[in-house]
């Protein structure tokens, strides 16, 4: 499939031939679902306003490529028990939910876009594993229980003015997982490069704790991260796809928006997604692989690309 056939145009049932090429272990999803670029391409009904969101993932789930899906706007409220409630209703069971969490258990200190009242103040929800569990674990427990996956504790870059460096960092989250209940599934994001170190790694792995594989700003590439010594640290893979290094998120929408075409392939993020997927397969533990529209141009798209150049069991 070449890029310029990488529309809104392409057969659906080319969705569906590619679809067969993922094995089973691996399960590709978008950061977040809600984007009108994406109608003919993954949508064809009409959703009007009210409730549109939630009533798109029945169909986002049928889609041929799509195994899970990132929920993104957990990062600024936990959701309510309605809203899980209305996930459950349009997804099918066993569809599994790649959630961020909370940022008032991520954020260290407060700044002016986060909250002008409390900017430059230390947040005093870091890290905490009591927050995290009656807030969030217990209530998707209650209302989410057959689409709940991974949990993933995004960390905003932490300035060297908070007085953590690596091995503080990497001795909070020692603690903080300690004290969560041990069947949830863990996942951390960084935004540190320098934070990628071997106690890090041991920490994680220690609790079953996956490391995030990011594609983001100011992070090394995918592939980079993969070839630090023990970088697989859970019994399962999470991945996202977020935006080129060295691009900043305004320039992505800029570039990208509406989402409904590749504008700009990246073949080394794609090829650093096969090699996880083959990580996956030869492991044989679950790989969570979500993709952002601003990667690209549209995540849908960019996934149909990674599929192509799986090489099928014989």
């Amino acid at each position: 499939m070449s890029d310029l056939g990488l529309t809104t145009s392409v057969d659906v049932h080319r969705f569906d031939q590619l679809s067969r090429r993922i094995p089973t272990e691996v399960m590709f999803g978008t950061s977040t679902w809600n984007y009108p670029g994406w109608q003919g391409l993954v949508y064809h009904k009409d959703y009007g306003s009210k409730g549109a969101a939630t009533r798109m993932l029945e169909e986002y789930a049928a889609f041929p490529l799509f195994r899970t899906v990132g929920i993104d706007s957990s990062y600024y409220a936990p959701p309510t028990e309605e809203v899980l409630r209305g996930y459950a209703e349009y997804l099918p069971s066993g569809f599994p939910c790649v959630s961020k969490v909370w940022s008032q258990i991520t954020i260290h200190t407060f700044t002016k876009a986060q909250d002008p009242a409390r900017a430059g103040k230390v947040n005093p929800d870091f890290l905490n594993p009591d927050l995290f569990v009656d807030e969030i674990y217990q209530p998707y427990q209650r209302h989410f229980p057959e689409n709940t996956g991974p949990f993933v504790f995004e960390f905003q870059t932490l300035a060297k003015s908070s007085g953590i460096d690596a091995d503080v960092f990497a001795t909070r989250l020692d603690e903080f997982f300690s004290a969560l209940p041990r069947d949830g599934q863990y996942a951390v994001e960084l935004r540190n490069e320098e934070f990628l170190t071997p106690m890090y790694f041991a920490v994680l792995r220690e609790h079953s704790v996956a490391h995030v594989f990011n594609s983001w700003t100011r992070m090394p590439p995918i592939g980079h991260q993969l070839d630090l010594p023990n970088s697989i640290t859970g019994a399962f893979i999470v991945a996202r796809a977020l935006l080129r290094p060295g691009r900043t998120y305004d320039e992505a929408v800029d570039a990208f928006s509406p989402y409904d075409r590749i504008r700009e392939p990246n073949p080394k993020l794609r090829r650093d997604l096969v090699r996880l997927v083959e990580t996956a397969k030869r492991t044989r533990i679950p790989a969570y692989l979500l993709v952002n529209n601003r990667a690209e141009g549209s995540a849908p798209l960019t996934i149909a690309a990674i599929a192509e150049m799986i090489v099928p069991d014989s």
